[in-house]
């Protein structure tokens, strides 16, 4: 009997998984909405003040921890390890590129894109250190540009590199080594078989932790941008009350997707998305200024390329100013508290690939298509304030969930206005359930210790109770207890990534021969590959 399967429940009603890691979760999520209940005002401000310790001290550490994973993809991509294969020698993909292509972009984004892609250029397009340093003009052709290059930046190489390679380093160890697909088993070069003590606990611990908070953080915005739609199809009067409401209805929507498994629910759910969003870009592109976004979407990628590596080491030197520790730090924490989920889930249907292919389609493909979405979105917006009407920065400042249809209806199209705007509100709601549910599943795999198919009771279990953590974060102070507390969970596990990457090199480093048992991983215990589901 292997050491997973020691730590494993075989009857009861934890059977599955492991009892002590189920029990200390949901003791550590219960305490924590209790809390938030019993006062809360007092839960407020504690998360609060958390954040703003981490994004006024911190800052130097994500933005240097950001830019070592940035620069260990390139490394990997263009070194000779870039074709290890996630698996045997000889195994394929599990899933079509297509299908790959649209679950991990479905995770990795989805609900934020709708809410940021047009509210965060009109917010730096009213002003930021880059315009000052530049000498620029707020409501210029230039802080356009520049207002596009930092959400490009946000939403960039560097984001996505700390979901590569926390994905990298658990498929590595789970399908190369033959390790429980498990935060823990990337630390097996530094731990060995205390993964499979306490310590491991520990880690995957903090994985579900983490991963509890960005998923709720996320379902928090799209459900307020949801009740904002909702307002502008049916009058549904915009309130907490009734985003409460919606996340418990959807909850349950994404709790049946995830007992359905990856293949089914989350992959056509998925793939969905993406067909959808090809007709929302379409209507954008052709029913805004067609030739001002696509030289706008060039002209920006460019920009972007040109400034990307001097804005990824840039730490604000002004001590009075929030702007970084708004924007950057809480991207940088963002991403970091959905690594557990995103990357687990990305690793988990990245099987067969290499890493070259691995990393350029995590990194590559999804960024070009987040920077179409920032330039047809938020460049149909910002040609309004520039050449139109305006009115729509006047909306972001009033209430940023209602950036996307006020947008929506400024581009005037009668016919197509509501139909457009139901459509964007069903693929919130869609993308809402896959984030949800691809979260849920994650939860599930780290507490049956690397199971790809835990059991159906727990999913259920954890897909209600992501959904209510959302909830009580709601009504502890809206977004920004939403926003404070997932800056809060990355920091611990932002230890954890830095441990994951020396893992990783370790064992790079010695498989780079191709050596079927390398020397300094001589002490690992091979298992059988685990069979697919």
């Amino acid at each position: 009997m292997s050491n997973r399967e020691n730590q494993i429940a075989d009857s009861g009603w934890f059977t599955g998984i492991n009892p002590s890691m189920g029990i200390l979760a949901k003791s550590m999520v219960m305490v924590f909405l209790v809390f938030t209940i019993l006062n809360v005002d007092f839960a407020s401000d504690i998360y609060n003040n958390i954040k703003n310790w981490i994004q006024t001290t911190l800052n130097w550490y994500y933005i240097s921890l950001v830019c070592a994973f940035f620069f260990l993809c390139i490394w990997l991509v263009s070194s000779k390890v870039g074709n290890i294969r996630l698996g045997a020698d000889d195994e394929k993909p599990e899933f079509s590129f297509f299908s790959w292509f649209a679950m991990l972009f479905g995770a990795g984004m989805g609900i934020a894109m709708f809410f940021w892609s047009i509210a965060e250029p009109l917010k730096h397009f009213q002003g930021n250190p880059f315009m000052e340093m530049a000498g620029a003009q707020a409501g210029t052709m230039e802080a356009a540009q520049i207002a596009t290059r930092i959400t490009f930046f946000h939403w960039g190489f560097h984001g996505w590199a700390i979901y590569a390679v926390a994905g990298l380093a658990m498929a590595y160890f789970a399908f190369r080594k033959g390790l429980p697909l498990t935060i823990r088993s990337a630390l097996y070069p530094i731990l060995g078989e205390k993964i499979y003590g306490p310590t491991g606990h520990a880690v995957d611990l903090l994985g579900v932790f983490a991963t509890i908070f960005g998923v709720a953080t996320s379902l928090g915005l799209g459900v307020s941008q949801m009740n904002a739609g909702l307002n502008s199809l049916f009058g549904m009067e915009i309130s907490i009350t009734n985003q409460v409401i919606l996340i418990g209805v959807i909850s349950v929507i994404a709790t049946f997707s995830v007992v359905s498994g990856v293949a089914k629910g989350i992959r056509i759910l998925s793939e969905l998305n993406l067909k959808f969003i090809v007709i929302l870009f379409a209507f954008f592109l052709f029913a805004g200024p067609t030739v001002f976004l696509l030289g706008f979407y060039v002209t920006s990628l460019g920009d972007y390329f040109w400034n990307m590596i001097p804005m990824g080491f840039w730490t604000d030197p002004n001590p009075e100013s929030q702007w970084q520790g708004w924007w950057t730090v809480f991207y940088w924490g963002w991403y970091i508290s959905w690594t557990p989920f995103v990357g687990m889930f990305i690793a988990r249907i990245s099987r067969g690939r290499t890493i070259k292919e691995f990393l350029l389609g995590v990194i590559l493909i999804p960024c070009l298509l987040s920077f179409l979405w920032i330039a047809l979105f938020g460049g149909t917006a910002l040609h309004m304030e520039l050449y139109g009407a305006g009115g729509i920065v006047e909306a972001v400042n009033s209430d940023l969930t209602t950036s996307l249809y006020v947008t929506i209806e400024a581009l005037n199209i009668d016919w197509a206005t509501w139909a457009i705007s139901a459509l964007a509100t069903l693929m919130i709601l869609s993308w809402f359930v896959t984030s949800a549910d691809s979260g849920t599943l994650v939860i599930c795999t780290l507490l049956s210790l690397g199971d790809e198919n835990p059991p159906v009771k727990f999913r259920i279990i954890w897909g209600l109770g992501v959904g209510a953590v959302a909830a009580v974060l709601l009504l502890a102070g809206g977004l920004k207890a939403l926003q404070a507390a997932s800056i809060a969970a990355a920091l611990p596990f932002s230890v954890v990534m830095v441990l994951m990457l020396v893992g990783l090199i370790h064992s790079l480093v010695a498989d780079s021969g191709f050596q079927k048992k390398p020397e300094k991983m001589a002490r690992m215990e091979l298992k059988p590959q685990p069979s697919r589901p």
